[in-house]
């Protein structure tokens, strides 16, 4: 028999009794009741957030950048590259020549291409924004931000010809089909995330780390020999502060990196198709793998981007975490519906029409895929391919090759009359992020992209007649043009008449050793000139070279 006081001290105590109903949204012992596997409700509100933040990112590259390399003055005006398709298909703006290069600009003015460019990427970023603020989104704007972005990687020439922009086009695709088509909803109970869809993703993410694995086994010799490393944080296209001091660990740490890429790339994707556990287990390394990168060095916005197709991987009993428990959240909300679910209530599972799309898309993948498929179990690999003008279902991968030594392009100019006297003095230009005073630290800058720092670092392997737009850019500097000169950190003749000449010198770069006396010195790099890269040019004489090209003459400012 119960003491009298018994009850009385068991309601103080806030004890419902023996029989009572828990209260919403805890268990039968008080404790916050946990969110059932199987679910991926809040799974899809982390995917949209973390692809809507790529996109942002993406959009404001854009919108910092476009001007100066693709735009009226750019360095390869969308324009001229827009001309020639027309003029290879007939002269006309035709079905063959939107197929081609899918965009938008085709439907646009071209005399205010600048405008045209701008009006895409703030378009972009206002979109993004809001899907990153809110975690909603419908088929509608997702659709948009998909558009917009294919339309600029269709006409950015080598700027855009990153695999990213690929992966990023394949990951808003999917991104499309995630959404209910109008509602804008962080929960839309008529429209539970698509197995289909996520399956779509994690089908991505395994292609994406196979790929990457395949190729360096086939590719470059120093993958099998474990080397690799002993290179890569030297010679990527820009290193970051930690690439310094990573290059410099112990022989044995680089081959435990090697090694463990390839398992992360060759092994680990496989756990995908492994049930429910190992599926999370796969989803957590990848994302420890893409961190570690990030920190590792200043790969765009890959490894961000990487990590969207990853989270597909995670139901919402894992990511719960990430949200709070208080009464009216989205963790409360979700929990609830399963409660609902759980005791027969009928929610709605989407109308036949959105399974028939849902099953179309994966019909569509499926096909698609099969190219794909090919490639990676071709000897013949190939990286970073699209087989459709679309950009639905891509090839990937990364480093099939690592450069052993890192050479730069250093841009120079001089006020001396004559470009050959002893007595000239050569003042160098400074990029954003690319290597090039040897007491500048190395940037950190990921997720954002220097689009024309990485092109300087491709075309430092290759000579200035395999990247016309080197001459361009000369001649914007031999001009002092603002507008290009927004793309580097320093102007050695800013406030002054332009250069007389410009030339491109050949160095090759290290990294200095930790306490030896070039980093003594306040050194990160040490360098040794190669040769020319490019000989003293003036301005005059490469006018005739602009109006071959359709380029827009600069006048000195």
């Amino acid at each position: 028999m119960a003491a009298p006081g018994e009850p009385r001290r068991r309601r103080k105590a806030g004890d419902p009794g023996p029989g009572a109903p828990s209260s919403p949204g805890r268990d039968p012992a008080g404790r916050p009741a946990r969110l059932r596997a199987g679910t991926f409700w809040l799974t899809r509100v982390v995917i949209l957030k973390a692809l809507a933040f790529v996109y942002f990112v993406a959009f404001l590259v854009a919108f910092h950048q476009n001007k100066q390399l693709i735009g009226d003055r750019g360095l390869l005006p969308c324009r001229v590259y827009l001309k020639s398709v027309r003029q290879h298909f007939q002269g006309q703006a035709s079905w063959a020549a939107l197929s081609y290069a899918p965009t938008v600009l085709w439907l646009l003015d071209w005399s205010h291409m600048d405008a045209n460019l701008d009006a895409l990427a703030l378009l972009g970023l206002g979109i993004s924004a809001f899907v990153l603020v809110t975690g909603c989104a419908n088929m509608l704007l997702m659709a948009v931000l998909w558009i917009l972005y294919t339309s600029l990687v269709n006409v950015g020439q080598v700027w855009y010809s990153f695999g990213w922009e690929s992966q990023l086009l394949e990951t808003g695709f999917l991104g499309i089909f995630l959404c209910p088509l109008w509602t804008l909803s962080r929960l839309p109970r008529g429209t539970p995330t698509s197995q289909i869809v996520l399956w779509g993703f994690r089908w991505l993410i395994f292609r994406i780390m196979l790929g990457a694995g395949l190729i360096k086994i086939r590719g470059d010799q120093c993958w099998q020999d474990l080397t690799c490393m002993d290179f890569h944080y030297e010679t990527q296209p820009v290193p970051n502060p930690m690439a310094y001091f990573l290059h410099h660990c112990p022989w044995w740490v680089h081959r435990f990196e090697t090694l463990s890429n390839h398992v992360l790339e060759l092994l680990v994707p496989f756990l995908i198709f492994l049930g429910r556990r190992m599926r999370i287990l796969h989803g957590a390394l990848q994302l420890l793998f893409q961190a570690v990168l990030i920190v590792s060095g200043n790969l765009s916005f890959l490894n961000w981007l990487t990590m969207v197709p990853s989270l597909a991987c995670f139901d919402d009993a894992t990511v719960s975490l990430l949200f709070p428990s208080g009464p009216g959240g989205l963790k409360d909300r979700v929990l609830k519906m399963q409660e609902e679910e759980a005791q027969g209530a009928q929610l709605r599972h989407g109308c036949m029409a959105r399974r028939a799309v849902h099953l179309a898309l994966g019909v569509l993948v499926a096909w698609l895929s099969i190219p794909v498929v090919l490639n990676l179990l071709s000897p013949q690999q190939v990286m970073n391919v699209s087989f459709n003008p679309l950009r639905i279902v891509n090839t990937y991968g990364a480093f099939g090759s690592v450069t052993k030594e890192r050479v730069e392009v250093i841009l120079q100019g001089t006020a001396s009359p004559n470009a050959s006297a002893p007595g000239a003095v050569w003042e160098d230009y400074e990029f954003k992020c690319k290597p090039g005073d040897l007491r500048r630290r190395p940037c950190l800058i990921s997720p954002y992209h220097h689009r024309l720092d990485w092109l300087m670092w491709f075309a430092a392997f290759q000579t200035y007649e395999h990247n016309e737009w080197v001459i361009h850019l000369a001649g914007r500097l031999l001009a002092n043009d603002a507008q290009t000169l927004s793309l580097l950190a320093l102007n050695p003749f800013e406030g002054r008449d332009p250069p007389r000449w410009v030339r491109g010198e050949h160095y090759r770069y290290k990294f200095s050793r930790p306490g030896g006396r070039h980093a003594a010195e306040g050194k990160w790099w040490i360098r040794k000139r190669i040769g020319p890269y490019f000989p003293p040019l003036r301005l005059r004489d490469l006018k005739p070279y602009f109006q071959a090209q359709e380029w827009p003459y600069p006048e000195p400012e």
